[in-house]
């Protein structure tokens, strides 16, 4: 990994931004904002903002490159994203390996059909991307909830792009858990085929339970027991990586976001200290 981040981090949301400017938690390392939230914002939050940057490391996460899609890639949104990133001296840039536009722009991650052919243009763009940027990017490994098209395994297309591509991994350990119990695979196998040298960094999230075989991923609870194991899982496989605690709704009091982002840290400790005395 090119940039050290240090080892946890946190999704930084709008209505945490006066508590984290004048007490900030210590025990994070690194936030991750999206992009497109902060790009054209001006006055008071522009400057907290800018504040905030100068003071901590920030990661951004896109929305909306739309990785995936048909469409040509938006250079002028590019163009932006370089200056932003240069402007908040921003760490790491990762993007969901998804698509969210076509004829027009749809506000929701759809997947990319997992085909030869959907891997060959996906690296396509990515390259162009890190070209235009003048950077590696990450891509994160996303939930899906229908395969359109599918010739191959969710695996076999990730592994395909990420190799293509020759760019680097967002390692969503939820996501995985979430789409072993939705399409019926095994979580660890999948993890496990993951390549260590790419992971530049990894999310750890909730998901709401809607049956026994329906998981939804929607940031907007606890992280569940089944998750916290396979976060374990992945630092005995792959050593320790930098692990954010994302948190989109129901946004707890930062006291108990940090409590739970601590568990992070607790388990990083224990394979740290294993790994140590290997």
């Amino acid at each position: 990994m090119a940039v050290q981040l240090g080892n946890l981090g946190l999704g930084l949301r709008r209505e945490m931004v006066d508590e984290v400017l004048n007490a900030p938690p210590k025990q994070v390392d690194f936030y991750e904002v999206a992009p497109e939230n902060w790009l054209k914002f001006g006055g008071k939050l522009a400057k907290q903002f800018q504040a905030l940057t100068q003071q901590h490391t920030f990661i951004c996460h896109g929305l909306s490159l739309s990785l995936g899609s048909p469409a040509p890639l938006d250079r002028e949104f590019l163009s932006q994203l370089k200056t932003f990133f240069k402007q908040h001296n921003i760490a790491t840039y990762s993007e969901h390996l998804s698509y969210c536009s076509g004829e027009g722009h749809m506000y929701d991650l759809m997947p990319i059909p997992f085909t030869e052919e959907a891997i060959h243009h996906t690296a396509k763009r990515i390259r162009a991307v890190q070209e235009h940027l003048e950077r590696r990017i990450a891509v994160e490994n996303v939930s899906y909830y229908a395969a359109p098209g599918q010739e191959m395994s969710e695996l076999e297309f990730t592994l395909g792009v990420l190799a293509e591509a020759d760019c680097d991994l967002l390692l969503d350990v939820n996501n995985i858990y979430v789409n072993a119990i939705n399409h019926g695979y095994d979580a660890e196998q999948f993890l496990a085929a993951m390549p260590s040298e790419r992971i530049a960094y990894g999310h750890i999230a909730g998901h709401y339970v809607e049956a026994e075989d329906l998981l939804v991923d929607t940031h907007g609870a606890e992280v569940s027991s089944p998750v916290w194991s396979l976060l374990e899982k992945a630092y005995e496989l792959h050593g320790v990586f930098p692990t954010l605690l994302e948190r989109d709704f129901n946004i707890p009091p930062m006291a108990e976001l940090l409590a739970e982002a601590g568990q992070i840290s607790a388990v990083q400790a224990k394979y740290t200290k294993r790994l140590e005395q290997v």
